[in-house]
Formats: C-alpha cells, sequence, structure tokens
C-alpha cells in the first residue's frame, strides 16, 4: 500500500479548510450531498469565525495511493496544534494567499516543517481573485524558499482550478511512509479527545508494528494500560477497520475517562511489550503564557463553571485551571492560556456550550521572583507578589517576534512597538512592497492589545508571529489602589516601574467613575509600597442640614454646618467604603 502523509500549513484565512474541501471532493471522500463548506471545521466557532481552531485528520484514496491529510489550525496561539501534526506526517504543503502574500504565521510554521525534514511543495491559492497577483507573491516565495518559481503551484481551491495537479504533486514528492510491519507496535499519539460513547480517543501515527481491536495497549509516558475497544481512520468521521498497520495515521478508542492519561506526545505501545521498548521522540506539551480569571457572573453558577472547566480540559490539554477565591467576586477559576485568542474561544465557548456568562479578569503573565531567603516564587496575580523588602530581583520572559507588514505603515509600526519596549532585531525587504521585522519585547507587552493595535495600525495588512524565549530581569512593581485609606486587594496589579504614574493616574480616574458618592468625601489612591502616586477625591453627598431654619442670627446656621462637618470627619475616620459588586466588575473587566 502506497501511504503518503501530509498537511497543509498556511496563514489563517488563505484557504487550508476549502482545499481540503475540495481535495475530500476530488477524491470522492465524501459524497457530494454530505458536502459543506469547511467540512473539518467541525466545531461551530470553527465556522462561524472562519478559522480552524483544533487539527483534524482525514484519509483519502487517489489513484492507489492513501494520503493522510491533517488540516492544521493558522492562528499563532494554536501553534502547538501545528507543531504535533508535523510529527506524524512526511510531508508539507506551503499554502500561501496570491493577494496578501507570505505572512509572518506562514513564515514560523514553515521553519518547523524544515525542522522536522519534511518534504515542502509551495502553492499560490486564490488566483481567480481580480486583486491577485500571482508574479510578485510567486517571486516572494521563490526567494523565501531558494527555489525557481516555475516550481510554484498554482490553484483555486474555491473553483477547484489547479488542485488536481496538487493532488498528483503529492503522490510524486512526499515522500512515502515507512511501513515497518515486522517490529513491535509503536504509535505516536498525535492529538486525543473525549467520545462520551468511546471514552478518550487517541490520534495516532503508526510508526512500526501494528494494532487490532481487544489487545491491550500501554502507554509509555503515563504507564497506564487498556483494551483497544475500536480502532480506525478519518473520513473525516470515524471509520472503524479491525486493525491499523506502520505508516498508518488513525485512531484507538481506549474506554479511559481522563485525557490526561492518554497524553500527546506519547508512545502507544502493546502491553506485554512495553518493558523492551523505547519511547518515541514526542514534542514538549506547551506552557501557558497569559492568565486571566474566570468569574461565573451569577455566584450560584460556580459549580457548573467547575464542570464546564473540566469538559473543555478533556479535549484541550493546553487549558490549565486553578480555583482561586476573590473578596470582590467570589469563587471563580485562575486559567492559564496560550495568548489571547485561545482565551477568546474558550470564553465564547462556556458562554455557548455551557450558558455562563462570565467576568473576565485582566490577563496577566508569569513572573519568576526571587527572594532575599533565596528562593524562586513564581507569581500570577499582584496578591502573590511578596512585600518589596523581601524582592531580591524579579525576572519576566521575553518574546521574539517577526511582523510582516506593507512599506508604507512601517513608521506607525515603529513608534507602536517603541510603546510597547520593543527591541529591532532584524529589517529585511519581502519582494517589493513588504518589509519583515524581528524584534524582542517582554511577553507582558505582547499579550495585552499589541495584535489588536498592530491591525488598526496596519489597515488590517500586518501579521504577526511569536515565540517565548528567555527569562530576562524585569523592574516592575506591584500598584495598590486605595479606597478612604483601605488597601483593594482585587485591584492590585503588577506593572513596570516606568509606567506606574500613567497607570496609577488612570485606575483612579476610573475608580472615581465607577465608586457611588456616600455620606462622607472618599480618598482614592494609588500607591506603590508606601508612595502614593496618584489621588483622586469623591465629593461627599449633600445634605442641606440648614433647610429647616429660616430668620434669624446666622451663627445658628453655622453651628449646625460645624456640627455635620465634624460628623463627617468622624465617619470618614471610622467607616470602610462597601464597594458594590459592579464597581469591581467595571474595573476588572477586560
Amino acid at each position: 500500500m502506497s501511504i503518503r502523509n501530509f498537511v497543509i500549513i498556511a496563514h489563517i484565512d488563505h484557504g487550508k479548510s476549502t482545499l481540503a474541501d475540495r481535495m475530500m471532493e476530488l477524491t470522492h471522500t465524501v459524497e457530494k450531498r454530505k458536502m459543506k463548506e469547511q467540512l473539518l471545521d467541525s466545531m461551530e466557532l470553527e465556522r462561524e469565525k472562519g478559522i480552524t481552531i483544533k487539527l483534524q485528520p482525514v484519509r483519502m484514496e487517489y489513484k492507489g495511493n492513501t494520503l493522510n491529510l491533517i488540516d492544521t489550525p493558522g492562528h499563532v496561539d494554536f501553534q502547538y496544534e501545528v507543531s504535533r501534526s508535523l510529527q506524524a506526517v512526511e510531508g508539507a504543503i506551503l499554502l500561501v494567499d496570491a493577494t496578501q502574500g507570505v505572512q509572518a504565521q506562514t513564515v514560523s510554521n514553515l521553519y518547523l516543517a524544515m525542522g522536522q525534514n519534511l518534504e515542502i511543495i509551495p502553492v499560490l491559492n486564490k488566483i481567480d481573485l481580480p486583486a491577485a497577483d500571482p508574479a510578485a507573491r510567486g517571486q516572494e516565495l521563490s526567494e523565501l524558499l531558494g527555489i525557481a518559481s516555475g516550481d510554484i503551484l498554482h490553484i483555486s481551491a474555491k473553483t477547484g482550478k489547479g488542485v488536481e495537479a496538487l493532488l498528483d504533486r503529492i503522490t510524486e514528492k512526499v515522500p512515502l511512509a515507512k511501513q515497518e510491519t515486522g517490529r513491535p507496535l509503536r504509535a505516536l499519539v498525535f492529538d486525543s479527545v473525549y467520545d462520551d460513547y468511546k471514552g478518550v480517543v487517541t490520534y495516532v501515527r503508526i510508526v512500526e508494528g501494528s494494532v487490532s481491536v481487544g489487545q491491550t495497549i500501554s502507554f509509555l509516558g503515563t504507564g497506564v494500560q487498556d483494551k483497544a475497544i475500536e480502532v480506525g481512520t478519518f473520513g473525516p468521521d470515524f471509520r472503524p477497520k479491525k486493525s491499523l498497520s506502520a505508516g498508518e495515521i488513525g485512531y484507538i478508542a481506549t474506554g479511559l475517562k481522563d485525557v490526561r492519561e492518554a497524553r500527546v506526545g506519547d508512545t502507544v505501545v502493546l502491553a506485554q511489550e512495553k518493558s523492551k521498548l523505547e519511547a518515541l521522540a514526542g514534542f514538549k506539551i506547551p506552557q501557558p503564557k497569559v492568565f486571566a480569571g474566570l468569574y461565573p457572573i451569577d455566584g450560584g453558577k460556580f459549580g457548573d463553571l467547575r464542570e464546564a472547566l473540566e469538559r473543555l480540559q478533556l479535549n484541550d490539554a493546553s487549558l490549565t485551571v486553578h480555583i482561586e477565591r476573590s473578596r470582590a467576586l467570589g469563587q471563580g477559576f485562575r486559567g492559564g492560556f496560550l495568548g489571547m485568542l485561545h482565551l477568546e474561544i474558550i470564553q465564547e465557548r462556556l458562554r455557548r456550550e455551557f450558558e455562563l456568562e462570565l467576568i473576565i479578569t485582566t490577563p496577566s503573565v508569569l513572573f519568576r521572583v526571587h527572594t532575599t531567603g533565596g528562593k524562586i516564587k513564581e507569581v500570577h496575580t499582584a496578591d502573590e507578589f511578596p512585600d518589596p523588602s523581601h524582592i531580591e530581583s524579579v525576572e519576566e520572559q521575553f518574546c521574539k517576534t517577526e511582523i510582516i507588514v506593507p512599506n508604507e505603515y512601517l513608521g506607525a509600526v515603529f513608534d507602536m512597538m517603541r510603546s510597547h519596549e520593543g527591541t529591532l532585531l532584524h529589517q529585511e525587504t519581502l519582494g517589493t512592497d513588504r518589509a519583515q521585522l524581528k524584534y524582542e519585547l517582554p511577553l507582558r507587552e505582547l499579550v495585552v492589545n499589541l495584535y489588536d493595535q498592530l491591525k488598526s495600525a496596519t489597515a488590517g495588512f500586518g501579521s504577526l508571529s511569536y515565540e517565548a524565549i528567555d527569562w530576562r530581569l524585569a523592574d516592575v512593581v506591584k500598584l495598590s489602589i486605595m479606597v478612604n485609606h483601605e488597601e483593594v486587594e482585587a485591584l492590585a496589579t503588577i506593572i513596570p516601574r516606568h509606567k506606574a504614574q500613567a497607570l496609577g493616574r488612570r485606575a483612579v480616574e476610573k475608580m472615581k467613575e465607577v465608586l457611588p458618592q456616600q455620606l462622607f468625601a472618599v480618598p482614592i489612591q494609588a500607591a506603590v509600597g508606601g508612595n502614593v502616586l496618584a489621588r483622586e477625591t469623591i465629593s461627599a453627598m449633600r445634605k442641606d442640614v440648614t433647610a429647616k431654619l429660616y430668620g434669624g442670627d446666622y451663627s445658628r446656621k453655622r453651628k449646625l454646618l460645624e456640627k455635620q462637618k465634624k460628623g463627617k470627619k468622624r465617619m470618614a475616620s471610622s467607616s470602610s467604603v462597601d464597594i458594590p459588586p459592579e464597581a469591581y466588575v467595571k474595573m476588572l473587566k477586560r
């Protein structure tokens, strides 16, 4: 059997899922009556946003060849989905939009594919569009790959033009999968999902040997073992078979109840062989980069939120959650995410699939605090930040970003990156009208709104990809907000020292807007350590105590006003201000 395994890598919206649709149509994998757009994007959110979030494999038969395609996401937050797909294949289609050209994320995914020594097939898509410029974009691609522009295929995934030639190119160029069937089973897990009827279903590439229904399998990484209750291939739905053998991509349904027992990157072997075999080279589980609090607006729905997050974790190993309690918002969770889009997708899924309305607190990143006692403390929130007298130094993670932008927007991008503490490492031209910029900057500056700002500054034409690099010394402080001289723990944040004055001023002004008036004057202060950086005062409610007086000596009026003044002073010194939940929500909400 001739088996060829490949992925499609591309930037968001360059046509990956549409190309997969045409390939399935041409190979008659899916009946015409069942065909619909973005067939592999099965999640409602994927179809609505027009992006791929989860990788999805499909098996096709073409001219005597078995083609296994894995459709991968294009957004930077889901790059780990791409990296694990690459482990399971021998070839990659590099798909580039003929109107937009090479984008930052395309380049970073291309380097991942080259690192795995995959056969790269360059393809220009959307050549049927009036704005397409195949000559200029082809020149860019040939410079990037160091190949002749004649080697680049021109297709339209929408109309199907050139797709058959692409399928022929795949059968010629992508190396045959090695089919070492005479050896004991070793299979690489590149994804795992939870199915209500089948339990944990692992998506595997069989590297050596074979597996049949009913055999007892073991996971070398976790040591868990269970029976293979069903094995099969993707069509793109589950298509059961009696067995899977070396070179094939398929699934093994295990009956396990927890996806974490069948970790992505683990090696599946037959239970009786496990002591003799070594694990395959897997890949690192991604570490969360962005942290945010998730609190139900209705406090009584905490149990529902816990259950919903557990269900989402079944199919998303990169999502981490820990229970946390906030004095302001009650019980909730501290979630760890791969980036801002990942956070947005989780929030949207909780709202749609579980009907949960949430308060999401302002996202933060991880800091490493070296204490005077010689310990290293990992800090996600301002609550955990030690007293300045106990801090030796603080480290934060830096990242390397690659930005591709039309030349006319270079000035705006330089200004934007300067304000985000970016250091330009390298600049080069790409084709005739675009530039590629490489920057280093702190991860905290990247996660909150840099991507949105880049899109605004470049009228949507700029693209960005990033990777976390090393840890460096950080000059950050804890900004505390005090209302009537009492610290409000829930509103404290960790910020760069040089921005403390500006951010403190903004916070007290916003607090003054959202806090209701009291019977006495309420001071609102922003402070770092013992130093007050900004202050606003909410004036007291006015009550006219002299209204009942008419005529007579002014001294009676003055006496009543003095009495009122003393009363307000006494209240201010002895009363604490109750901050209503809606004020917290306005301050904390992203």
